[in-house]
């Protein structure tokens, strides 16, 4: 490690008289016990969930009780924990608590229960507790491991602490028994990569090759990642290309960031190379990622080549809500252009494949474009062959009823306004 020490130029924290595993635990937790915590959410139909908002502070451990007469391992415990600490942040920590304490009641001596139990309080970023839980760990004479370790710096990264990270990872390297380990080096190459500095990313993945580890797919992906937040695209695509021609087979991560990478440059031959390595390796497509992509052909007007992109996905299992947005954007552009057979045949074909409009703004649109047309036979079938399913809104009453009164159709008019009247809008 003395030749990675050199290359790397990292802020390591140094005690001068390094005190025990245990008691530089606990000052840490000390330090960080006034900390602001942070609440993050996730959507979540665990039942229990309902249970724990609904029953008062007191009651949470008695309700878990109840609930579970043994661990249950396959129990999504980290979704139900996210969930609960965006609305319930007290209520979060009680059902850890209520877990270590039964480790400790079963006199429990496995460590990865006690890695496990660490890598929640990542979830809901509580740096306090986690060290709590190593505390208790040791109590119960079992000795730490390099999971364990991993677990605590993922905890204090996610809690923002870098300080902390770095520390534990100093009683690591001065370690007999648990020394960084890949997982160790890429939760320090992740945290820097997120943040987009490519010199610190560069360095810990340089630090851990000369410690005996390789690069492998995750490593490029965090260095692509860093230099996309960086916006050293030269250096993202090197890495990329470097990538392909080790062998290396690219995750969804580092696809998605290309792809964001391209959609900033407008280099459309590479977003449809990249796109086609999508397609082919059977990935799914972020819909944030699809829409970069969207709004790049929308702005160029290549009405086209989504066409030819909707066809592709079609044929792929992507998502519903990434197939919407291509059929959407279509249908949008055409209505723009006052193309009313081609909105026709794509509402239609949106239809058939069980998509419906995610947003009025893309009804009004069509709205307008039949009434610019003066299509107002056209414009009723329309309505009528969304009516179910979408939900005409207020806004879209409020247009039929100035289109129409502009075009002096008044008994048009004099219908919606009874329709508006069963809708509850008058």
């Amino acid at each position: 490690m003395a030749a990675a020490r050199a290359r790397v130029s990292l802020p390591i924290f140094r005690a001068k008289n390094p005190s025990p595993i245990t008691e530089s635990c606990l000052r840490f937790a000390r330090l960080l016990i006034i900390e602001k915590h942070f609440s993050s959410s996730a959507s979540t139909d665990i039942p229990l969930l309902q249970k724990l908002l609904k029953a008062p502070v007191s009651r949470i451990k008695a309700t878990l009780d109840s609930e579970f007469s043994s661990e249950s391992t396959e129990f999504p415990w980290a979704d139900l924990l996210t969930s609960l600490n965006s609305s319930a942040p007290r209520k979060a920590n009680l059902v850890i608590e209520w877990k270590l304490e039964k480790l400790g009641r079963e006199n429990e001596r496995s460590h990865d229960s006690y890695a496990q139990l660490i890598s929640l309080c990542e979830s809901i970023k509580n740096l306090p507790t986690a060290m709590l839980v190593f505390s208790s760990m040791e109590a119960q004479g079992v000795k730490p491991t390099s999971s364990v370790f991993n677990a605590l710096i993922l905890t204090s990264l996610s809690s923002g602490n870098m300080l902390t990270a770095l520390s534990l990872f100093e009683i690591m390297e001065r370690s007999e028994g648990y020394r960084p380990d890949s997982d160790t080096y890429n939760a320090f190459i992740l945290a820097y990569a997120k943040s987009g500095n490519q010199s610190a990313t560069e360095a810990w993945l340089t630090a851990k090759v000369a410690s005996g580890f390789s690069a492998d797919a995750q490593t490029y992906a965090f260095l692509i990642l860093s230099c996309v937040k960086s916006k050293n695209f030269e250096d993202a695509q090197r890495y990329y290309e470097e990538m392909m021609s080790s062998g290396l087979i690219p995750n969804e991560s580092v696809f998605q960031n290309m792809l964001l990478m391209y959609c900033k440059q407008r280099n459309l031959s590479r977003i449809k190379e990249i796109l086609k390595f999508i397609l082919k390796g059977e990935y799914r497509i972020d819909r944030n990622m699809a829409k970069k992509v969207v709004d790049l052909y929308l702005e160029l007007g290549l009405v086209e080549e989504l066409e030819e992109l909707l066809v592709n996905l079609t044929e792929s299992d992507q998502s519903s809500a990434v197939l919407s947005l291509f059929h959407c954007s279509i249908i949008r552009m055409y209505a723009d252009t006052d193309r009313l057979d081609d909105v026709e045949y794509s509402v239609g074909r949106m239809l058939k494949h069980g998509i419906a409009f995610s947003c009025s703004e893309d009804v009004e649109k069509v709205i307008c474009s039949y009434f610019r047309r003066e299509a107002y036979d056209m414009l009723e079938l329309f309505l009528e062959r969304i009516k179910d399913s979408h939900k005409l809104t207020r806004s879209i009453y409020d247009l039929l009823g100035a289109g129409y009164r502009r075009a002096g159709l008044m008994e048009k008019l004099n219908m919606l306004v009874n329709e508006m009247k069963v809708a509850g809008f008058v």
